[in-house]
């Protein structure tokens, strides 16, 4: 089971989007709203290598990007192969 992480905001389109990929594939994550816990903001922005919108996505400790990084990860097939290891 891969480990799935993602730093959120309740009222942006792009996390419930992001969401609702991995929930689509069956794929338990860890959510960190930092709308609710903004001290989770500096952390996010420390392991996204400075990224700081949201959503900031990692799987195995691997960043992706956000939304439409794993998107385009999906469109290439690259998701799945992300997801099994």
């Amino acid at each position: 089971m891969p480990k799935v992480e993602i730093y959120t905001k309740g009222y942006c389109p792009y996390c419930h989007r992001a969401k609702h990929l991995l929930e689509s594939k069956g794929i338990a994550y860890e959510e960190f709203p930092i709308d609710q816990k903004p001290e989770l903001r500096d952390t996010m922005i420390e392991r996204a290598n400075g990224g700081y919108t949201v959503p900031q996505i990692f799987i195995n400790e691997q960043h992706i990007g956000g939304c439409d990084d794993m998107y385009a990860l999906e469109a290439k097939n690259e998701l799945d192969k992300l997801l099994a290891a």
